[in-house]
């Protein structure tokens, strides 16, 4: 399911029905391309190993199949993932669009939450703006993934950034890093924006990675408008969301300036996080949701 088709869906359903779509739409298009070897069959059962305990064998399947299965249950867990998610002031750019930064984050990570559940995975979400605001362990029960759907929703419904809210990326990773004791994969969603230090930031990652967790960090930006600057020829009035300041200029009389230090910006966080075997993957807001998906596949077959 494309963004702008998501954004019309979600106005007429639930955050897990809308999860529910992007994976299936992303599932049927998987089997039809060269990735249709990742494990994405999702069962209740997993074939019975010779040595194992009889007492999960359901006899009912068997009786069709003529195979032996063993009934899965919600303890069963494959791999542990926390995803951490920017809810600070630029990540309501655009501001006058339904989807801004902040909304794609919510609904890729629900897609991926709905995908772990799936698999067996379990997740946690921790939310953060100038602090911590959410942080649960991860699990793998459907009453978890409800929560957590719940917990999304307030985000995108009703929570306001104060004005001049900035990003404690840093701080929060810390916090994330020490609350989180068993190997896991760390999700990022952020946009990078309002931080002076970024050394503080990588300190922070490499906290995580000290700490034996895999990190993945999905920059997320709106490419035709943050990356090119590709606004009317006219001047317009630009505001910090994390500060406030305005500027008064016309953004095609430094366009060219502009995107060459957008993408040198951009290269150095990849080549950091490199330095740091940290996957960075740039997401641009107005290409769905696959990129994303595909990414958490990928390392989670590494993983396993």
């Amino acid at each position: 399911m494309s963004s702008i088709n998501h954004i019309k869906a979600r106005e007429f359903g639930s955050l897990e029905f809308l999860a529910k779509q992007v994976v299936e739409g992303f599932i049927t298009g998987l089997h039809k391309s060269p990735f249709h070897g990742f494990s994405v069959e999702f069962s209740e059962h997993k074939l019975y190993n010779k040595g194992e305990s009889t007492k999960n064998i359901d006899w009912k399947l068997f009786a069709r199949t003529d195979k032996l299965y063993v009934k899965r249950y919600e303890e069963e867990t494959n791999l542990r993932c926390q995803i951490v998610i920017d809810a600070s002031s630029s990540m309501y750019f655009p501001s006058d669009e339904k989807n801004n930064k902040l909304t794609f984050s919510i609904d890729a990570a629900a897609a991926l939450i709905y995908l772990m559940r799936k698999q067996r995975d379990a997740v946690g979400l921790s939310l953060f703006s100038n602090e911590l605001m959410l942080h649960t362990k991860p699990k793998s029960s459907i009453s978890n993934q409800r929560f957590l759907f719940t917990e999304l929703e307030k985000l995108m419904f009703n929570y306001q950034p104060r004005n001049g809210e900035y990003t404690a990326l840093a701080n929060s990773l810390h916090s994330v890093a020490e609350a989180t004791h068993k190997r896991s994969l760390i999700i990022v969603f952020s946009d990078f924006m309002g931080m002076d230090n970024y050394e503080e930031v990588f300190s922070a990652l490499q906290h995580l990675r000290h700490n034996k967790h895999e990190v993945v960090i999905f920059d997320v930006f709106h490419k035709d408008l943050e990356g090119v600057l590709n606004f009317e020829n006219r001047p317009y009035t630009f505001i910090d969301m994390e500060t406030g300041e305005q500027l008064k200029l016309n953004p095609a009389h430094l366009k060219e300036d502009f995107a060459k230090r957008f993408n040198a910006s951009k290269l150095a966080i990849k080549n950091t996080c490199g330095n740091y075997k940290i996957d960075y993957v740039e997401a641009d807001i107005s290409l769905g949701f696959n990129q994303v998906l595909m990414q958490y596949l990928v390392k989670r077959q590494k993983m396993l």
